[in-house]
């Protein structure tokens, strides 16, 4: 892509109508927009509750961090073709299409049965967005870091949120795709 193409182009405009087309495509699928509750909050600690995932942020966050971190560096290779901003359009469509399908039926009833997540019934629209937010974050973050502090914040979530909830990006993603029944009963506290 040409310089002045990329200069041109509303990239940052881009980046937030994909964020605002995944709101729009939650709420069409019948997300809701808020928390039940009627309480919007910055932060919910609280993992086995039917509000977490509901408000701005919560436990997992970080794991939405972690994919800024990781589109960051899968995409690095492409920096002499595509500037920062396609780079982060890019990253943020496949973030906006994990909000969209973490958000199907088909995967929160996976969710329900193979974590530790039985009272997990989506996200609200607001706190996909905001993993979206977060996932720019980590982009950010990762592209303003060295490469190996880049790796220890990304690990030192991953140890935290771990040792605070049983649960990370690495653990989510292993029980989605190899449920391990060892694992499942160690989340829950066994």
């Amino acid at each position: 892509m040409r310089a002045a193409a990329r200069r041109s182009f509303p990239w940052p405009l881009a980046v937030a109508g994909i964020a605002a087309l995944t709101a729009a495509v939650l709420l069409a699928m019948g997300r809701t927009p808020i928390c039940t509750c009627g309480d919007i909050r910055l932060w919910h600690g609280i993992v086995f509750s039917s509000e977490n995932s509901q408000h701005l942020t919560d436990w997992y966050t970080p794991s939405h961090v972690i994919h800024g971190m990781i589109f960051y560096a899968v995409l690095y290779p492409l920096r002499h073709r595509l500037g920062w901003w396609p780079r982060l359009a890019i990253a943020t469509l496949v973030e906006a299409a994990w909000e969209i399908i973490e958000n199907t039926d088909a995967v929160i009833r996976r969710y329900r049965e193979a974590t530790i997540a039985l009272d997990y019934y989506g996200d609200s629209v607001i706190n996909s967005v905001f993993d979206i937010g977060a996932m720019w974050l980590g982009f950010w973050l990762a592209s303003r870091l060295p490469a190996w502090l880049t790796v220890a914040l990304a690990l030192a979530m991953e140890i935290g949120v771990g040792l605070a909830i049983r649960d990370n990006l690495t653990l989510n993603v292993l029980m989605l795709v190899w449920p391990l029944e060892s694992v499942k009963a160690w989340q829950a506290g066994g």
